[in-house]
């Protein structure tokens, strides 16, 4: 069996509870149909007190083999660089971080905060929180750029705010059964295959965006218009699946009438949730998107949608749903 062993730094928790949730495969089918021995999980350990205490120091000397150590959350490195400001088990987490990580056949950052920081991260940021190998998109976070795991790989980031189950599950099922290789990943670590295709990707609203006919509230955004140009929604430029690998296999923010936060990004929040720019689409001279689609300048923009306009046929400006 493969030994897994999770751990939560600065955290809500919130990338536990989406992967308790997971359904292909779920966090049962990890144990007893793919081999996976989750040596500890903050949700799940059996282990307290002095027991858990010695299974950790246990997987730290490298005793206990770790196959996969998964890190949820910020590792919060004040005040003063001394990590004390989160404590576990006796020690700052920032050490059992290093050891951990050290000893581990291949590290996994679960969620935004264990990947880059996070909203944790955002200025003046001062519990000093970063990512296990990235701060936002700068490569280096708490371990370095060069930093690599004893199967010779880099942190694997499954980003998200929280993470989608799925995403969670799949990788250690790839990772417990030694495959690897079949895990490409891109520049910023993440799996390429949930994260190539764009939010926008499946999306039900697609016909709206491509005309360029917005919808003028959240509740029409169920049922007509693209939330993009009003409602700051970032499906065209966040690279992830949601709209491929539904949640709960029947919805996604979108497809309930949610504009995309762009949570797969470490950017994200973006504009650091200035008052006026959350649910708000940042505009120039108050009429073009202040970001555009990947790979679209503002002056291609403003042609194509000038056109999209012009062409839209009627139903676009129809409520598709009534009765």
């Amino acid at each position: 069996m493969a030994n897994v062993l999770w751990f939560q730094g600065g955290a809500c928790s919130g990338n536990t509870m989406s992967f308790l949730n997971a359904e292909e495969p779920t966090a049962v089918d990890l144990v007893t149909d793919f081999g996976i021995d989750v040596l500890w999980h903050p949700s799940l350990g059996m282990e307290l007190g002095d027991a858990a205490k010695r299974l950790f120091h246990s997987c730290a000397s490298g005793e206990t083999p770790l196959d996969v150590f998964v890190f949820e959350g910020t590792v919060i490195r004040a005040p003063d660089g001394s990590g004390r400001y989160d404590m576990f088990a006796d020690r700052p987490m920032t050490e059992w971080v290093t050891e951990l990580c050290n000893q581990a056949g291949i590290v996994v950052a679960v969620g935004d905060c264990a990947c880059w920081g996070g909203i944790p991260a955002m200025d003046p940021n001062p519990s000093d929180s970063i990512g296990l190998q990235f701060l936002k998109r700068e490569n280096g976070g708490f371990l370095g750029a060069d930093w690599r795991s004893k199967a010779g790989l880099p942190v694997i980031n499954i980003p998200g705010c929280p993470a989608h189950p799925d995403w969670i599950s799949q990788i250690l099922v790839a990772l417990a059964a030694g495959r690897t290789a079949d895990i490409a990943l891109d520049e910023l670590q993440r799996p390429q295959t949930f994260f190539t295709s764009f939010t926008q990707t499946g999306c039900t609203r697609n016909q709206f965006f491509e005309y360029k006919q917005s919808t003028q509230s959240f509740g029409e955004g169920t049922r007509q218009g693209c939330l993009f140009y009003e409602f700051g929604c970032r499906g065209s430029m966040t690279r992830s699946s949601c709209n491929r690998i539904l949640w709960n296999k029947q919805s996604s923010k979108t497809r309930a009438g949610m504009p995309c936060i762009g949570c797969t990004e470490p950017e994200f929040p973006f504009y650091d949730l200035v008052p006026g720019t959350v649910f708000k689409t940042q505009k120039v001279s108050g009429v073009i998107p202040k970001d555009l689609p990947e790979g679209v300048d503002q002056y291609t923009y403003i042609a194509h949608a000038a056109a999209a306009r012009l062409a839209a046929p009627a139903w676009t400006k129809e409520d598709l749903f009534a009765v």
